[in-house]
């Protein structure tokens, strides 16, 4: 696996067991890792994060879907994220400074419309885009930090899927 892993990073892979075998070696290295890694597994989805106390605000989570294959082997789809609450988080603030702009340029365009001065307008619209441009960086930076982490988390899921 390639060393640049991205968050929203996708992946498909081959284990060659059963998905019940897979199932199991997670479920018993859930045990071996506890403290400082957290493992969830619900029907044929498995979870990998740090633990609570690894946890930082830019740490990736890993989710596994296990589908069985007409051979016997296990088709393992993988998906890199961020903490679901920081994803949230981050698309309500887009949410908020889109609506924010929109407002602000419709009622930009209305004062323009009757030639009224709309200073205040351009100033919220600069600075929507510029908490664009910071929200950008801001997530480009903790994808950045979180790197070293999905690595470990790549580790711990090729000691089962391969």
């Amino acid at each position: 696996m390639d060393k640049q892993i991205t968050l929203r990073f996708r992946f498909y892979s081959v284990a060659h067991k059963s998905i019940e075998t897979v199932l199991k070696e997670f479920e018993d290295l859930k045990q071996e890792l506890e403290p400082n890694y957290k493992i969830k597994i619900l029907d044929h989805h498995v979870w990998l994060s740090l633990g609570v106390l690894k946890r930082e605000k830019y740490s990736p989570h890993l989710h596994l879907q296990l589908e069985p294959m007409e051979d016997g082997n296990t088709a393992v789809n993988g998906l890199y994220g961020p903490d679901p609450v920081l994803w949230t988080f981050f698309i309500f603030l887009h949410f908020l400074i889109g609506l924010l702009f929109f407002i602000a340029s419709v009622s930009a365009y209305s004062k323009f419309s009757l030639h009224q001065k709309f200073h205040i307008e351009i100033i919220i619209i600069v600075s929507m885009i510029a908490l664009w441009f910071f929200l950008y960086y801001l997530a480009r930076r903790n994808r950045r930090k979180g790197l070293p982490e999905m690595q470990n988390l790549q580790e711990i899921m090729e000691r089962i899927v391969n």
